[in-house]
């Protein structure tokens, strides 16, 4: 998400809302984890928490009620890592449609303690207090642990005696074993620690023959790794053999496997899918509308000895690729020195080239990133009319103009594009429409956002994005532009709507966009695209469209 961090400052940068367009609502829901050995295998596992009490567990020992279901407790246990703690039950709630992957927030140590809280509510005990350590802890855990979560469930399959006994594993049982299996595998924290902790946690949290099983559990795993064995797949065999090899090594769905793979060829759907599970890095934009500088950024960020480097794409732009916690807790963020922007959306702006007297319709606005960097290149002259279907994100959107100091020129609307565009005879120079869509640009900075898409969902994705290019169209004057963005790296998305869109619009055409940015990001067809191997940022689209100044179509 650009420039607010009202849920989380990475969820959803173009990404749209669960019921952003309620008919449409129901593909955007959370959604069955993919099985982990492909979608033909019976190992499709979607834990569910307990209720009450059952026969017994995977360990043999009897189910214990869930600590939600007795009365509150206030006991503080200084023996459990508190980053281990939060990270069990933040995966809980994630896999539950609760929460997000990422802890950062702009709440400061009152988020802290809601996680506390969380845990307090869920285990029966509260652990001291989250440092800053256990803070970053807590994110790389549970960001990678949703990330690697395909990888880390064949594992843990593997090495615990059967399908049947992984399948009837109890949901925090499971979410221990993957923090364990991603600390020693993909962390590199010492073995002995990280058995000692998390068999700790088992036995506090749930009951000792957990702790008993996840012991025997680890020390399997830190036998094979020693051994520089670990049980995966091979690629080989047909297509569909190698593709789900590839899911499980690369820990991602099998439907976006065969995709890359068909679109891109196996060595570049590899390439992307490592980026995609890297430890994503973020960007900064100075607000120029408050008198700061780039260099005022560049100097509070060497003071506070945040590692980072200018971009070499926009002006206003500073990358990081850690520190994201310090900028945050610093109030950079809260007091509108800044906004968390990726290179990849200020260029769409940079696509739309706002200039002083225009106006502007950002048609899909919230949170608002893109609408208040394009009120900030207004300098006080013209006006943005930020249209969304979303109350709770016009909030947020409204907010952040009004620290960012752009409110004078920032209109929000509250309306269904679809409607609005019947309803208003308002005409405006420029539209930008920031499609909702897939996402599959940003799988770097959306941990969990790869799981809780399907195949099917682009078909329908696709019908709404036509709708609302059809719906923009009519806001567009006579000479004006439209410019239809999207954050996902997926031809059924970008280039094939539009060549779409323009069949049905022959009063638009396309207006290469090699003025408006580096020569790098522009395609064969005049079309803005960033590639997330090639640019070391999110992928994404954006095509710049004029329409006739003749009303003759």
């Amino acid at each position: 998400m650009e420039g607010t961090l009202s849920r989380s400052y990475v969820s959803s940068y173009c990404f749209p809302n669960p019921n952003h367009y309620t008919r449409w609502g129901r593909i955007f829901g959370p959604r069955a984890f993919d099985s982990i050995a492909g979608a033909s295998s019976g190992t499709d596992r979607t834990p569910k928490l307990h209720s009450g009490t059952s026969s017994n567990t995977a360990d043999g020992s009897p189910v214990r009620v869930p600590p939600s279901s007795r009365k509150r407790t206030h006991k503080v246990n200084t023996e459990v890592s508190p980053h281990r703690a939060v990270s069990a039950v933040r995966l809980l709630r994630i896999e539950q449609g609760g929460a997000f992957a990422d802890l950062l927030s702009d709440k400061g140590r009152k988020a802290l303690k809601n996680e506390m809280d969380y845990v307090e509510r869920t285990l029966g005990f509260r652990t001291r207090d989250l440092e800053d350590r256990d803070v970053r802890l807590v994110s790389d855990v549970v960001g990678g642990a949703v990330r690697w979560r395909r990888y880390l469930d064949h594992l843990v399959m593997s090495l615990c005696n059967g399908e049947k006994t992984f399948r009837d594993m109890e949901p925090l049982l499971l979410q221990i074993l993957r923090i364990g299996f991603f600390e020693i595998i993909k962390l590199g924290m010492p073995p002995y620690a990280v058995v000692d902790e998390n068999v700790r946690l088992a036995k506090v949290s749930l009951r000792p023959g957990a702790g008993n099983m996840v012991n025997g559990i680890l020390r399997k795993l830190v036998l094979h790794k020693e051994k520089n064995f670990l049980p995966l797949p091979k690629v080989e065999g047909d297509e569909r053999a190698q593709a789900r090899a590839l899911a499980t090594i690369h820990s991602h769905p099998v439907w976006m496997v065969r995709r890359w793979t068909k679109s891109l060829g196996q060595e570049e759907a590899v390439k992307l899918m490592n980026w995609n599970n890297t430890d994503p890095s973020f960007c900064l934009r100075v607000n120029l509308q408050k008198g700061y500088t780039r260099a005022d950024l560049v100097m509070t960020l060497k003071d506070m000895k945040v590692p980072h480097k200018v971009s070499v794409y926009l002006d206003d732009f500073v990358r990081l690729q850690t520190g994201m916690q310090a900028v945050i807790q610093a109030g950079l963020l809260k007091d509108g020195f800044c906004s968390v922007q990726d290179e990849s959306a200020g260029l769409v702006v940079s696509v739309v080239d706002p200039q002083p007297g225009e106006t502007i319709i950002d048609c899909c606005a919230a949170p608002g990133g893109k609408a208040v960097f394009m009120a900030s290149r207004l300098r006080t002259q013209g006006r943005i009319w930020a249209v969304d279907i979303n109350k709770a994100r016009l909030r947020v959107l409204k907010e952040t103009s009004r620290i960012h100091n752009v409110d004078t020129v920032l209109t929000a609307i509250h309306a269904d594009l679809r409607l609005f565009c019947v309803n208003h005879l308002i005409k405006a120079d420029k539209v930008l429409l920031d499609a909702p869509c897939s996402g599959l640009g940003v799988l770097s900075k959306r941990a969990d956002l790869r799981w809780n898409r399907r195949l099917e969902d682009l078909g329908q994705l696709k019908q709404l994005q036509d709708e609302l290019l059809d719906s923009a169209s009519r806001l567009v004057k006579p000479g004006g532009i439209l410019v239809y963005s999207t954050c996902s790296i997926d031809p059924e998305e970008n280039e094939e709507r539009v060549a779409a869109f323009l069949l049905r619009h022959r009063e638009f055409a396309v207006d290469p966009v090699h003025r408006f940015v580096p020569a790098g990001f522009v395609s064969a067809n005049g079309f803005y695209n960033s590639d997330p191997i090639k640019h070391s940022m999110d992928g994404s689209f954006a095509a710049r469209l004029i329409r006739s100044v003749s009303n003759s179509f």
